[in-house]
């Protein structure tokens, strides 16, 4: 069983992608953009300090170093992906509702904590 969606030769990685499906994809994305970009396989691989035969494995999807792939994303000006990728601050919604569910029994506690005629 595949758990893979494709819009348009265009996949969208999710949860339960294989780690070799993911690899793979990157690996095509990584291609589209060097060739949008106008550079060669040896010219990028120069600019990123890296071997033509390691850009060749990463655009088949074969190389999982992930220095490697830093070093390509400053050649082809895209370091801030990174970000994208592993926020430094984030906040999922479910974090954001149990957040706010601790401080309102915090506030109920010091609440029913006072004696009822010292609320002053």
């Amino acid at each position: 069983m595949r758990l893979v969606l494709i819009y348009n030769d265009i996949m969208k990685i999710q949860y339960l992608t294989p780690e070799k499906e993911i690899l793979k994809e990157l690996g095509t994305r990584l291609a589209r953009i060097r060739k949008q970009r106008g550079y060669s396989q040896s010219q990028l691989a120069q600019d990123a300090g890296i071997g033509v035969a390691t850009l060749r494995r990463l655009e088949a999807g074969r190389d999982t170093q992930m220095e490697t792939w830093l070093k390509l994303m400053k050649s082809l000006q895209m370091i801030a992906s990174i970000d994208t990728l592993l926020p430094e601050i984030y906040t999922s919604p479910m974090a954001e509702v149990i957040s706010a569910k601790k401080r309102g029994k915090k506030k109920d506690a010091a609440a029913s904590s006072s004696i009822w005629g010292d609320e002053d």
